[in-house]
């Protein structure tokens, strides 16, 4: 497979997002779905991108799962599937996981410098991601190693 490279941080928020995304975003944090944790103003760097994963999430596992992934945790390797099934291109689903990173807690402590690597797909010169891996000057952990939870 091939493999490019992304930095860590985005450049400008991620285009436009549906406002269905933003009213679901409102939904949890207004209902103190998401637990003690959305009681508190968090401000996110890239709301327009975690409203998108919270729309996927919601579309593909429902409300209740949904919340418990957001709160406790989940790998990254769940997110990419989710955030592929749902109703997202995939060039948009990739583009809302980049810049939605800044707003999730990463376990484990990955440091100051780290980038996520795209992996392609197999047809030569294909752009189609298929999954991502972050890598660090320790090494690089692939997206089921990464287990992401929402900044509370």
């Amino acid at each position: 497979m091939a493999e490019a490279s992304a930095p860590s941080t985005a450049a400008g928020a991620s285009g436009s997002c549906s406002a269905i995304a933003h009213a679901e975003l409102a939904e949890y944090s207004a209902s103190g779905m998401m637990g003690s944790e959305a009681r508190f103003a968090v401000a996110l760097k890239n709301p327009d991108a975690v409203a998108a994963i919270v729309s996927a999430l919601r579309h593909v596992y429902g409300d209740e799962v949904a919340r418990l992934m957001l709160v406790e945790g989940m790998s990254l390797a769940d997110l990419i599937d989710a955030m592929f099934s749902g109703p997202l291109t995939h060039r948009e689903a990739v583009r809302d996981i980049t810049d939605g990173l800044d707003d999730f807690v990463i376990s484990p402590d990955l440091g100051p410098v780290w980038h996520l690597r795209y992996i392609y797909g197999d047809e030569p010169g294909s752009l189609h991601v298929v999954d991502m891996e972050i890598a660090t000057p320790n090494g690089t952990l692939a997206s089921r190693d990464v287990w992401l939870r929402l900044v509370s």
